[in-house]
């Protein structure tokens, strides 16, 4: 057992940041290297945790002795750098969604499957407390449908999520998480009917509004709505699911799950659990992925889900997952 999972970080925006400070605290942990083609922000992130920066991933996996590397980059980056990680060999986090097309996510979860290597994807909501009780709250039982919604003003800004050849639209780039959500608590998605239009914001060559009907292969039926054109300040109405079982209607945010009615002895409030870095520098450190929920393999899944929606809204018919991962 390692006494220090010495990282390597490849991508060193504000999300990859997020994991550099959370891994700076994990006692186990030890990030030594930061990497992004912008020297600015690998020096930034390299003077979170006084690590080496550098602006060429192969230099920084050539020259360090690394345990594993975390990979946060804009989705149409995705690519280079898991490859260079799998050569080596190497067990790695990456950030959701994890490509943008079929053809590149199935490549690399082939090398990685081939190679039998760790990894995780970033889908930090399985791992939250309100997660565990609402799967344990519908185990064996009967769920009839789930409503979710994903509405924020993300679209507003970053100007590469704004466009389709790079952020694949919402529901590749951000609403994969609701989908992630509904896939982990209620199973496989087997069809997806999509519309799409802009609304709102003209300027861009993404839609702005998406409303999903989702049949799953257990037999729940969902829909979701998403829209990144209100308020940008305004993130209440991101990752909301709303489902029932029996007669009980759930409301379920990353925060808590409410039931009415009240069960007995139902607790949904917000507890602390380990974050997804401490499971999988943990997983790392022992050898033991039993832990890790959402593994590469898993994150492909999730990409099906959206990509089908895209493809469902342009074709004007619904589409199956399955096609898309055959």
């Amino acid at each position: 057992m390692k006494d220090k999972v010495r990282i390597g970080c490849i991508g060193c925006g504000g999300n990859a940041r997020g994991h550099i400070n959370r891994l700076k605290n994990i006692e186990s942990a030890e990030v030594v290297a930061t990497c992004d083609i912008v020297r600015e922000l690998a020096e930034k992130a390299a003077e979170i945790c006084g690590s080496k920066p550098y602006t060429n991933l192969h230099e920084m996996l050539d020259k360090e002795e690394l345990d594993a590397v975390w990979i946060s980059i804009p989705v149409h980056c995705h690519g280079e750098p898991e490859e260079a990680v799998i050569e080596r060999g190497l067990p790695f986090f990456v950030e959701k969604p994890v490509a943008r097309t079929m053809e590149l996510a199935k490549k690399i979860e082939k090398a990685v499957n081939e190679k039998g290597i760790m990894t995780s994807v970033g889908y930090q909501l399985r791992y939250t407390n309100s997660a565990k009780v609402a799967k344990q709250l519908i185990e064996r039982k009967t769920v009839g449908m789930v409503v979710a919604k994903y509405w924020c003003g993300s679209g507003r800004g970053n100007r590469w999520t704004q466009q389709w050849e790079k952020s694949g639209g919402q529901l590749v780039e951000q609403a994969t998480h609701t989908i992630d959500m509904m896939r982990y608590l209620f199973g496989e998605i087997e069809e997806v009917y999509a519309l799409q239009a802009n609304r709102t914001l003209h300027d861009i060559d993404c839609p702005d509004v998406n409303v999903l009907a989702l049949k799953f292969e257990n037999g729940v039926l969902g829909s979701m709505s998403t829209t990144w054109a209100t308020d940008p300040n305004d993130w209440s109405d991101a990752n909301v699911l709303d489902f029932f079982f029996e007669h009980y209607k759930v409301h379920w945010t990353a925060q808590e799950v409410t039931v009415s009615p009240p069960i007995e002895g139902f607790d949904g409030t917000n507890k602390p659990t380990p974050s997804i870095d401490e499971v999988f520098v943990e997983a790392v450190k022992t050898g033991d992925a039993s832990r890790v929920l959402s593994p590469y393999s898993d994150g492909v899944k999730s990409l099906a889900v959206s990509l089908a929606a895209n493809e469902s809204a342009r074709r004007g018919e619904p589409v199956k997952v399955a096609s898309l991962l055959q």
